[in-house]
């Protein structure tokens, strides 16, 4: 929600090339200047992403690959990047090095699961912290929680819940490390993947967290002033 005269963005973040999660970036860079977008190097053979990328290179656009470890900043904001890590991308995308893949869009190829080379990262601003898992597999959501207790002894305030709430995205240890105060799930009412699936929705009943759907609700808004947090219906 933005006031209509704000045609700048500083930063987009594109978890990973599907297009659930793309297509509709094609219209916001159409539509706003955008300083920064950060992105995986992995690339998508499909049309619709050759389009984003020219779009993205025909502005000149700032393209930052994240990896596990780096922190950026915008303003009052921190972005602290949990995941992918170097040594997962060096073993999973073609003749991949850090110095080779440099900041560009979509320049290799995996035979990989798109979704395990999701950006997971926090966002910080003041003492609010919110976890952004993209469509991360429990094998990931479990290297998430491990990477949590080493670098934070913060807790989360916002979750947004893996994979549209799929079983095959959330795990009880990302869950119990995380302890969300508020768990955001992504879904469109009646899809055909079923989203959310049972099993997760369990997850956070048991754990007692305040759960949005948006295939419930429509959009979710949580705002925070740095300090407190703010849920919108």
């Amino acid at each position: 929600y933005l006031p209509f005269w704000d045609r700048e963005l500083e930063v987009v973040i594109n978890t990973h090339p599907q297009k659930d999660h793309y297509m509709g970036l094609i219209e916001v860079f159409k539509t706003y200047e955008v300083d920064s977008f950060v992105a995986t190097p992995l690339d998508s053979s499909s049309k619709e992403y050759g389009v984003l990328k020219e779009l993205v290179g025909s502005k000149g656009v700032r393209v930052i690959n994240p990896q596990s470890g780096q922190r950026l900043r915008i303003g009052l904001i921190y972005l602290d990047i949990l995941w992918p890590s170097q040594e997962f991308l060096a073993a999973n995308l073609g003749k991949y090095s850090e110095s080779s893949g440099g900041n560009v869009l979509g320049a290799f190829t995996s035979k990989k699961d798109p979704n395990d080379f999701s950006v997971v990262a926090i966002l910080r601003y003041g003492e609010f912290d919110a976890l952004l898992t993209g469509d991360i597999s429990p094998e990931i959501s479990d290297v998430i929680a491990e990477k949590l207790v080493m670098s934070t002894s913060r807790t989360i305030d916002y979750l947004k819940v893996p994979h549209h709430g799929s079983k095959n995205g959330l795990t009880q240890k990302l869950l119990d490390v995380s302890n969300p105060e508020v768990a955001v799930i992504s879904s469109r009412k009646n899809n055909s993947y079923g989203h959310p699936h049972e099993e997760t929705l369990k997850l956070l009943r048991d754990k007692g967290t305040k759960l949005l759907r948006t295939d419930e609700m429509g959009d979710a808004i949580v705002e925070s002033d740095g300090k407190n947090v703010w849920v919108k219906k």
